[in-house]
Parts: C-alpha cells; structure tokens; sequence
C-alpha cells in the first residue's frame, strides 16, 4: 500500500481548519470600519493593515476563508448528490431513460461551468426570486452548473459494474436492486467521484471568488476575496497589498486542492514494481523457463 503524501494534504487541510476556527482565529470584527485607520500599513494591532473603510485585513482573509469554504462545501456535497443520483440512475435503468438524461448531461457540459452559473444568476435576478439573497443564488447556480460532470462520471461506473459477475450472481440469490446497488456499486461510484471531487473544490473556490468579483456572488460587507480583489483594485497603486493578499490566499487555496486531487488520483495506480521486488520476480521466471525447458528435453 502507497504511503500518503501528507506535505501534500497539508496546505488543504490547513485552509479547511482556518474556515472552521475562523472566529476563534481573526483579531477584528472583520466588518468594522475604523475611519481613524484607512489604509493603515502592518502594525501589531493590523498584522496585515487595514482597507480602504478601516478594517483589518487579516480579520477579513481569515472570515473569507470560512466563506469559501462554507460556500464550496455546500455546492460540492448538493452537485455531489444530484449528479450521483441522476447519473446512477440513467446507468442502472439503461434504455430511453439512459438516453435521454445522457442527452441532458451532454447539453450541460457542452457549455463551461461558470457560463451556465453566470446564465442562472441572471435568470435568478428577476422579481419572482428577490426573496432569495445574493449568496443562495451562487450556491444554487454553481450547484445546477457543476452536477453534471459527475453524473457522467457515476453512469460510466455503474455501466461497468453492471457487467461484473458478482452483480449477476447476486440478482440469481434474489438481492433486490437497491442492496445490489447500496452494497456493491455505490461505493465504486464514490470512490471515483469524491477523487474528482477534491480537485474541484480549487476551481470552485475559484468560481465563487470570480462571481463575487463581478459582483455576482458574496455581497459585501461579507468578506470573501474575490470581493475583496476588486475592492483593492482602486488603491492597487498606494496600497497594492489590498490586492496582493487575497490575490496569494485564493492561489495558494486553489494550487493545494489541485495537488490533493492529484494525490488522490495517484493513490489509485499501481505502483510500478521496482528494485529487488523486480530482480526476484525476474530470477523466479527466468528460473521457471529453465525448469520448463529441461522437462521438454527428457520429454
């Protein structure tokens, strides 16, 4: 078994434990404004500074790392769910009902992610869902547009599962679909998933800082850095760390789920057989053959 590569796991974990313990963590109430300090560079009682409106810098990195990963959480787990259930769903039945929610997936990834998401967000600014808060129209729209590609990936497991011989000995001692499917498909389907899965969770974050950037997503005085980036960009010249911090957060958040997809996606290839395991498997084939050819010859 491969060792885990925890340097790795590391920096994620790391921006999962700042979301967690945000309010223990930032020093500031990160939407208070303090006009006696604008624009304030590093002291100890700003360790990072101050914005534009007074309010600490550090405190608002910190509380928008719980707003991304509240956000990703939530939209993961909701595209997760749907796309696991539509797409186990067109694989198990198969026929027309397969062909059709195929043709859906296929419509849905035809088009990038965060044009379909921009698309809902624009449908969800009529009347008929102003009850409904900037951020829950994000969720839901980054939701409806990221479900897809795991439906895909779930009807392909469950296609090839299906054609196991475990699963047609099953059905012949009476096991009902659901145990079949509960027992012994599902957890392939999450196994692979929850992979793909992980490295999306950087290009989520990712998405929600871009809609908060075009003032789509997190509404201020909220902090998250995409709105954070583009409140800084008026002051980038006097004060460019305004944008340089959330700039790195974002990137540094985003590079370390993409090695964590990675690592996991390693984790499931076999390990090349090398070294000493490799000369002895050699010397025992070699010591095979020769065993074999003697026998011929006294044949």
């Amino acid at each position: 078994m491969k060792s885990w590569p925890w340097a790795i796991l590391t920096p994620a974990l790391i921006f999962v434990l700042i979301g967690i313990f945000a309010p223990l963590l930032m020093t500031h109430d990160p939407t208070k404004q303090d006009y006696s300090a604008i624009l304030s560079p590093s002291s100890w009682s700003h360790w990072l500074g101050t914005d534009y409106l007074g309010r600490d810098m550090y405190s608002r990195i910190i509380g928008g790392a719980r707003t991304s990963l509240v956000a990703m959480v939530v939209v993961l787990l909701a595209a997760l769910i749907i796309g696991v259930v539509i797409g186990s769903f067109a694989g198990y039945i198969g026929g027309r009902t397969e062909l059709v929610l195929i043709s859906i997936i296929d419509i849905a990834l035809a088009l990038p992610s965060l044009i379909i998401a921009l698309a809902l967000i624009g449908v969800f600014s009529g009347e008929a869902w102003s009850w409904m808060s900037d951020y829950w129209k994000m969720i839901i729209a980054l939701t409806l547009a990221w479900w897809a590609n795991y439906a895909r990936m779930s009807r392909a497991v469950v296609v090839a599962e299906l054609q196991q011989p475990y699963i047609e000995a099953a059905r012949v001692m009476g096991a009902s679909h659901m145990w079949i499917f509960t027992r012994h498909i599902l957890p392939h389907v999450l196994g692979l998933v929850v992979v793909y899965a992980s490295a999306d969770a950087g290009a989520l974050v990712l998405a929600i800082a871009t809609l908060s950037f075009l003032g789509l997503g997190v509404a201020p005085p909220t902090p998250e850095w995409g709105q954070m980036l583009v409140d800084g960009m008026s002051y980038i010249e006097d004060n460019p760390a305004l944008v340089i911090i959330p700039g790195l957060a974002l990137t540094a958040v985003v590079v370390s789920f993409n090695l964590l997809g990675e690592a996991f996606a390693l984790q499931k290839v076999p390990k090349a057989v090398r070294g000493g395991l490799l000369r002895r498997k050699k010397s025992a084939r070699a010591g095979e053959e020769t065993a074999r050819a003697a026998t011929e010859a006294k044949a």
